[in-house]
C-alpha cells in the first residue's frame, strides 16, 4: 500500500496536540522556560521543526525538569522521525508528571510508528485513565485494534470518540474500516460519508467507500468514488488498477483497459513476467492484443487468462495491474463467454 495519503491508517492524533490546550503557561506567562516551551510547540505546530528544537532545548536547559518541554520536544523529534528520542523525552515528562495523559497517548502513538503495538495499547488505555475524556486516545487505541484485527473492540472505542466528538471525522473514518472489515458494508458507507462530510476528504476514504460499493455490486457508485480519489491522488497505481477492476464487473471492460494500462505504466515492474506467464498459458482460442505503451503486441488466451482472473477474484486476492489488463483486453475482445 501506498505511503502517505493512502496508507492504511491515517496519522495517530496525539502528537497533533495544539499548543493552547497544553498547560504551557502554568507558572505565569513572564516565565521564561515556559516561553520557550510554548515558542516550541508553536513551531512544532507549523512545522518549523529546526526552530521548535532550539527553543525546546532552551526550555529544558533552564529547567530540566519542566515536564511540558520535554513532552514538546518529544513531539519535535517524532515528527522528525526520530523514534527512540521521542520516547525518551515522553518517558522523562511521564516521570516528572505521572499524570500526563497526554505525554501517554504521544508515547503510545510512537510506539505504533515502531510497530510495537502491545506498548502502545498499554499507552493509550493508561491516557484512558488519566483522562477518560481524551477522545485522541480512544481514536488511537481503536486504530490499533484494527490493525490487531480486534474488530468488535475497535468499534467500542470508535464509537466513544464519536460520543465525545461527533465531528471527529478520523474517527468516523476508522469506524468505516472496521464496519467494512466485518462485511457490514451498509455501516461502512454511513461512516464513510461522514467523514467525508466532517472534512476527512482524502483519497483514502473515497477509495475505501468505494471497496464498499463493489461489495454492494453498486458498481456505477464505486466508479464515481474511485474517480474522486484518482483526481485527488492521481500518481497512485492501486486506484487505476481497482477501478479497473471494477469496470471488469460492471461488465465494461473497454471502459477499464485504459486505467489498467496506467496502472502498469506507474507500476511497471510486474508488467514483463505477467505478459510472459500469459504468453506460456496459450491454448484454445488465442487472438492478438493491442499494443500499449510502445510494446510489442502479446498473444493472449482468451480462455486461460480469463480463468487465471475468476480464480484470483475467488480467492480474494489482490489482482496485479498487469493481470487486470490482461483480463481486460481478454473480456474486451473474446467476451465472458470464452471462460
Amino acid at each position: 500500500m501506498e505511503h502517505g495519503v493512502l496508507r492504511y491508517l491515517v496519522p495517530l492524533f496525539a502528537g497533533a496536540l495544539p499548543a493552547v490546550a497544553q498547560p504551557a503557561n502554568v507558572q505565569g506567562p513572564s516565565n521564561p522556560t515556559n516561553a520557550y516551551s510554548n515558542a516550541c510547540a508553536t513551531f512544532a505546530d507549523k512545522g518549523g521543526l529546526e526552530r521548535a528544537l532550539r527553543n525546546c532545548n532552551e526550555a529544558i536547559r533552564l529547567d530540566p525538569k519542566h515536564a511540558i518541554a520535554h513532552y514538546n520536544r518529544g513531539r519535535v523529534y517524532a515528527a522528525s522521525h526520530e523514534h527512540d528520542r521521542a520516547i525518551a523525552d515522553y518517558s522523562r515528562a511521564i516521570d516528572l508528571n505521572p499524570r500526563f495523559a497526554w505525554a501517554y497517548a504521544n508515547r503510545g502513538a510512537t510506539y505504533v510508528d515502531k510497530g510495537e503495538l502491545d506498548r502502545a495499547m498499554a499507552d493509550h488505555s493508561k491516557a484512558i485513565e488519566l483522562d477518560p475524556r481524551l477522545a485522541a486516545a480512544y481514536r488511537n487505541r481503536g486504530s490499533i485494534l484494527i490493525m490487531k484485527k480486534n474488530y468488535d473492540r475497535a468499534i467500542v472505542d470508535l464509537n466513544k470518540v464519536i460520543a465525545l466528538n461527533p465531528r471527529f471525522a478520523v474517527a468516523h473514518y476508522d469506524l468505516g474500516l472496521a464496519f467494512h472489515h466485518k462485511n457490514d458494508q451498509d455501516r461502512a458507507i454511513d461512516s464513510f460519508s461522514k467523514a467525508i462530510l466532517f472534512g476527512w476528504k482524502f483519497a483514502a476514504v473515497y477509495r475505501d467507500r468505494a471497496k464498499a460499493f463493489a461489495e454492494k455490486a453498486e458498481f456505477d457508485k464505486a466508479i464515481a468514488d474511485y474517480n474522486k480519489a484518482v483526481g485527488l491522488a492521481p500518481k497512485v497505481a492501486t486506484l487505476y488498477r481497482a477501478r479497473a477492476w471494477t469496470y471488469l464487473k460492471a461488465g465494461r471492460p473497454a471502459n477499464g483497459l485504459p486505467d489498467a494500462e496506467k496502472a502498469l505504466q506507474l507500476q511497471p515492474d510486474d508488467a514483463d513476467a505477467l505478459e510472459t506467464r500469459a504468453a506460456r498459458r496459450l491454448g484454445g482460442v488465442t487472438r492478438p492484443s493491442p499494443t500499449f505503451a510502445g510494446r510489442s503486441p502479446s498473444i493472449l488466451c482468451c480462455k486461460a487468462a480469463w480463468t487465471d482472473w475468476s480464480a484470483s477474484a475467488r480467492a480474494g486476492r489482490e489482482p496485479t495491474a498487469g493481470l487486470a489488463r490482461a483480463s481486460l483486453q481478454v473480456s474486451a475482445l473474446c467476451g465472458a463467454s470464452s471462460a
